[in-house]
């Protein structure tokens, strides 16, 4: 069975990581500098942690990190590629475009093959198929070994930056409405209207109602990484796009709400009091 490299050990790494490696794959990854929490869930996943430039041995290379170390990967893994014979390396991350090109620009003059990326969905769980990868700059064989070890895999036909601009558009509506609902509960409690909207979301948009109350707690631990995300969004849209700024103002939106899970939870708090959730913890 193939070895893979997977650097970044989050909640999304290690779940991807614990997919191949229950498919038969080795893991390899590199831990150096990264938190005690990231290390004791890497080795609980199974992955196994080696020096960078053993992660050439790896038949792929895939970067799992926040958008905002993406770059600095990739100069890691160039650096050591320019050593030794390099793996394709697979960009994983919520990337515009643009910082797609950038980031393969860190490999002009090697010879890697560098692949976009892009994971809708969240981290593998078993007795589920998902999340689902999608792969632009691919030739079938690849990505093939990811595949067989029970990774869903889509690839798309479009050049080095399709994936990402699949995830930025994807993510905008996503995230970025789970933004929206969060500023407007938040004002909502402010303004003494938080029992009467929700309420009525309850009765006249019901779906809705249920989206929120079940992704705004969802969304507190991984609001830090979601700041990046959204100002990601922002670059891909443009300077030109007026709608450039609401995925700033969502980067703030979850930039705030980042203080407060690490802080005194008072948002969390209103949140949680709005949509049904009183002491939870999440």
């Amino acid at each position: 069975m193939p070895d893979f490299a997977i650097i970044g050990s989050g909640a999304m790494g290690s779940a991807v990581a614990k997919r191949l490696i229950d498919h038969g794959a080795t893991v390899l990854t590199y831990l150096e500098g990264r938190s005690e929490q990231t290390i004791v869930r890497a080795k609980a996943a199974g992955m196994v942690p080696v020096g960078r430039q053993e992660l050439t041995k790896a038949e792929l290379i895939l970067s799992i990190v926040p958008p905002a170390d993406a770059i600095k990967v990739a100069e890691l893994v160039a650096d050591i590629s320019a050593m030794q014979a390099p793996p394709p390396f697979i960009d994983l991350n919520a990337i515009a475009p643009k910082t797609m090109q950038a980031l393969a620009a860190r490999f002009e003059g090697s010879s890697v093959e560098v692949l976009d990326g892009a994971i809708i969905g969240g981290p593998p769980v078993p007795g589920k198929s998902g999340p689902t990868i999608y792969i632009s700059g691919d030739i079938a064989e690849r990505s093939r070994p990811l595949e067989d070890c029970g990774l869903r895999i889509r690839r798309l036909d479009g050049p080095l930056g399709a994936a990402s601009a699949l995830k930025m558009c994807y993510a905008g509506i996503n995230k970025g409405f789970i933004g929206l609902g969060t500023a407007m509960l938040l004002t909502a409690s402010r303004s003494g209207a938080a029992e009467s909207l929700k309420a009525e979301l309850s009765e006249s948009l019901p779906d809705i109602d249920r989206k929120l109350s079940r992704s705004i707690p969802d969304m507190y631990p991984k609001a830090y990484r979601w700041v990046a995300e959204m100002q990601e969004i922002a670059d891909f849209l443009g300077e030109d796009d007026p709608a450039a700024t609401i995925f700033r103002g969502m980067a703030d939106v979850f930039s705030r709400m980042a203080d407060d899970v690490e802080g005194s939870r008072v948002l969390v708090g209103q949140l949680d009091e709005i949509i049904g959730r009183p002491g939870t913890d999440n």
